[in-house]
């Protein structure tokens, strides 16, 4: 025993024999948030299901389950009744999600092969994949796929009806796909009109007979894993990590991501599960106390507009998703009200199915052949990817107390019955004629309707024109008619007498679909149905008028905004005044005012990134988003207006991106975590910084792909967040000092002052135009190690040097330049290698007419050597 054991012993028989003493001197001691409790451990799929509450009259059996699939996160059906599954075998294997991208991911088809709904044949359709997540069945054996880090896409075909793909054609040629894997694409959809959609990318592709995809851009969706479609073809998303859930449904997303006021009752957010497991990303913020019970929207998804004909009618036209982390399932009832789609929950403080096993993940849903509905049940422990699960994060530390990271390998597909409702009967269309296909637009399941024009588009065969145009013109089927209708435009033989014809249907759907398919029409060259437009903005319906005036602004038909202003002012419809007022009066974001061709393009491609991701959680107009249902005040992700991170030094915002931001900044507490960006490329993150620091009233300079490529590279060894103290001590420290600062200048120079009055309504002005040797110069107090310089032109937007250099002295004597370039906006950042200096030198080389050289404020950054790659929190720099 050692001297030191001796003592400690010593001491705890003392404290031990004065226990009043004793207890004066401990510390208070919290009680461990995070218990152990006993491990979850997988039920059987028996057993899931009797933990698992339905309404009255409905049921779950199973259809698949392991070993035959495996981590599963979407299906979807061929023209036989084939299940396609796409399978995440690599997805989070453990805590950290080791060796998560490797090609060990797979599509599995499963049949029946007594054509009685039970699934005894499978296979292994396409192996050896980077986690799939785009999956679409085209004709027979043919199936759509793309994986994981990639935009990608290709034709995997089965040409010897084994099951099993043995060639492989390109379909759309994306590049390369950074960022985190639930942050890319899903899907996709193939649209009632004839076009492919997805999640998260803002264009839609378009198949055609000639082998050569379509690209068609789209406003964002902002869904993240799964799109549905309802019967007239209306788009369905839903968003999981800006915890909104369904988004952007009040009209096609070709049109605009349109979201009404109250187009989801009160409360409709609130969520209410069976089991109190506090396994959310969000926090003690996002369970409710009393019994753990997530209380909000966190991960919904998997979205279904059900359009079966074997389950009852109340449930057609209703949106079902999933909350894998509330282990339930919600059933939104949709309704039309005046033009203004509606969402409510038929249960209140309940929902249609929720389950005690903590291992139900419902992740998917689907209208099936047998007209029913099909739930893909990931079952698994740990449902976030490793990015939210990192050392010291609240979901590890979660995750950890009940073994969640445990239970992989699992996975479950179930059928939703109800009591005296049988499933229908197994398809065979891939074998059927054109003629045979054209029948069953008329089916009561919208499945049936879909994939025979699917498969009618795709064949091209065009002797079926006849019977389709007698099918739009006379079925009383109106869901027929439509369908009728864009098979007639998927294989290119719309007339100009029918689209007008349908114009006139009865059914103000109809109407409304003869105005969209007019569109096709309008591009290819016949720019008479301008005037058709216009005419249907007087039509008796709303919703035919509200459908003309989104075509009518899509197709830029002349004199379309003062059609627009008219209408709204004068018709009552609630549809057309809201969303007729968003087209109107879109939020404005004010862009810099000169631009280079390159920084355009950055500027553009990170419009659409902040649009498709970032505004999930910072929202559209970067002021932050609130977190519906806790605390006032409390918000999901800080704003980024504004922000000092996103307006300083621009290896700061880079940091963040590259190696995510964790804790609270400048004393708030945030309960959406930043997590690392740094898979996307160079010229990714440069592009949504560009965007950012120069919106939003943010003023602040480009970032090129180089300057990222640099920063990664310094900080590749790094793989913890930033804290924000951490951050801010890593970057260049603005000088604190400038009221000791002696400044003069080539033009007004009593008037220097002014840029270093802190404040940027006050302005130095050379008076006069630019033109190249006008001066400013700045000695400071002391010999310092400066590293930048940042001209700020405030309101004079246009008053930024044309061109500048910028030179070092010690003695006013000899002068060293250490950096040259030219202003694009209103602040122009300087940054050089760190050098000792005590005057500073910007000459402006550039000319220009009409445009003084103005510094509203002019700012110096003094150097840091803290080592960026550390994990380790670095002390804040003092000036």
């Amino acid at each position: 025993m050692t001297a030191r054991s001796s003592v400690r012993l010593a001491a705890a028989s003392l404290i031990a024999s004065l226990p009043a003493f004793a207890a004066s001197l401990d510390p208070v001691t919290k009680p461990n948030p995070f218990p152990p409790q006993k491990a979850v451990v997988a039920r059987t799929p028996a057993e899931t299901l009797k933990a698992t509450e339905l309404p009255p009259g409905y049921h779950l059996e199973t259809v698949l389950t392991e070993p035959e699939i495996k981590e599963p996160v979407a299906i979807a059906f061929d023209g036989d009744g084939r299940m396609y599954v796409a399978e995440l075998r690599s997805y989070m294997q453990d805590i950290d999600g080791t060796n998560e991208h490797d090609p060990v991911s797979r599509v599995s088809v499963h049949w029946s092969s007594k054509h009685n709904g039970v699934y005894d044949k499978h296979a292994i359709f396409a192996d050896k994949l980077v986690l799939p997540r785009i999956m679409l069945p085209l004709d027979k054996g043919r199936v759509l796929i793309g994986e994981t880090d990639t935009s990608d896409l290709y034709i995997y075909s089965d040409t010897t009806g084994d099951g099993v793909a043995d060639k492989k054609e390109l379909f759309f040629q994306g590049g390369p796909r950074g960022g985190n894997l639930e942050h890319q694409p899903s899907g996709p959809v193939w649209a009632i009109d004839n076009w492919l959609y997805t999640t998260y990318n803002a264009y839609r592709l378009r198949w055609s007979p000639d082998g050569q995809t379509k690209k068609e851009n789209t406003a964002p969706n902002g869904g993240q894993w799964g799109v549905s479609q309802d019967d007239w073809g209306k788009l369905w998303f839903v968003n999981a990590g800006g915890e909104k859930g369904p988004v952007n449904f009040q009209t096609g997303i070709v049109y605009g991501a349109f979201n009404t006021k109250d187009q989801m009752e009160p409360n409709f957010e609130a969520v209410w599960p069976k089991v109190g497991l506090a396994d959310v990303q969000g926090g003690e913020n996002r369970y409710r106390e009393e019994n753990g019970t997530l209380n909000h929207f966190t991960a919904t998804c998997g979205g279904e507009i059900y359009r079966g004909d074997r389950l009852p009618a109340e449930l057609r036209g209703d949106l079902f998703f999933g909350e894998p982390v509330g282990r339930l399932v919600r059933r939104a009832k949709v309704t039309m009200q005046d033009g203004i789609t509606h969402l409510s929950n038929p249960y209140g403080q309940s929902e249609f199915i929720r389950s005690t096993d903590p291992l139900f993940r419902p992740v998917n849903f689907n209208t099936a052949p047998d007209g029913t509905l099909y739930i893909t049940d990931m079952y698994r422990g740990i449902i976030q990817e490793g990015n939210w699960v990192k050392d010291g994060s609240y979901l590890r530390k979660a995750v950890q107390q009940y073994g969640l990271d445990k239970p992989i390998g699992h996975g479950r597909v179930y059928r939703l019955v109800h009591d005296g409702m049988k499933p229908g009967p197994q398809p065979s269309m891939n074998s059927e004629t054109p003629a045979q296909l054209v029948a069953h637009l008329e089916h009561p399941n919208g499945w049936w309707r879909d994939t025979a024009q699917k498969l009618l588009v795709i064949k091209q065969d065009k002797s079926v024109v006849p019977a389709l145009v007698k099918m739009a013109t006379t079925s009383k089927n109106p869901l027929a008619r439509l369908h009728a209708l864009w098979t007639i435009e998927g294989l290119d033989s719309l007339t100009p007498e029918l689209v007008r014809e349908k114009l006139k249907d009865e059914d103000p759907h109809l109407r409304a679909a003869a105005i969209r398919v007019c569109e096709t029409l309008y591009k290819n060259g016949d720019k008479s149905f301008a005037a058709d437009v216009t005419n249907a903005t007087r039509d008796k319906d709303g919703d035919v008028v509200l459908q003309a005036l989104l075509t009518a602004k899509l197709l830029d038909i002349p004199d379309w905004k003062k059609t627009l202003t008219d209408v709204v002012a004068t018709n009552n419809h609630l549809g057309v005044k809201q969303i007729g007022d968003m087209i109107l009066h879109p939020p404005v974001q004010q862009a810099p005012l000169a631009m280079s061709n390159d920084e355009k393009k950055l500027y553009k491609a990170g419009e659409g990134i902040f649009q498709t991701l970032c505004a999930t959680c910072h929202g559209m107009d970067a002021k932050g988003m609130p977190m519906v249902g806790a605390a006032p005040g409390v918000m999901l992700a800080p704003p980024l207006a504004g922000s000092h991170t996103v307006n300083g030094w621009r290896e700061g915002s880079i940091r963040v991106l590259m190696q995510g931001l964790s804790g609270d900044i400048d004393g708030k507490k945030y309960e959406g975590q930043m997590i690392s960006m740094a898979t996307n490329d160079d010229t990714w993150i440069a592009s949504v910084l560009s965007y950012v620091r120069n919106t939003f009233g943010n003023r602040a300079g480009f970032v090129t792909p180089q300057q990222v490529a640099a920063v990664r590279a310094v900080g590749k060894d790094r793989t913890q967040p930033w804290t924000a103290a951490e951050l801010r001590a890593s970057l260049p420290q603005a000088l604190l000092n400038r009221k000791s600062w002696i400044l003069s200048a080539s033009h007004k120079a009593e008037n220097a002052g002014l840029a270093v009055d802190g404040k940027v309504e006050t302005r130095y002005t050379t008076g006069t135009p630019q033109v190249p040797g006008m001066w400013f110069e700045i000695e400071l107090p002391l010999e310092t190690q400066v590293t930048g310089v940042q001209l700020d032109a405030g309101d004079s937007k246009n008053d930024y040097p044309r061109g500048y250099k910028l030179e070092l002295s010690n003695d006013g004597e000899h002068w060293k330049e250490v950096a040259s370039g030219k202003g694009t906006t209103a602040v122009t950042d300087i940054q050089f290698t760190p050098a000792k200096a005590k005057m500073i030198r910007i000459t402006q080389t550039g000319s220009v007419r009409g445009n003084f050289w103005s510094i509203h404020e002019v700012q110096v950054f003094e150097a840091n050597t803290t080592t960026v790659a550390s994990a380790a929190p670095a002390a804040p720099k003092a000036h």
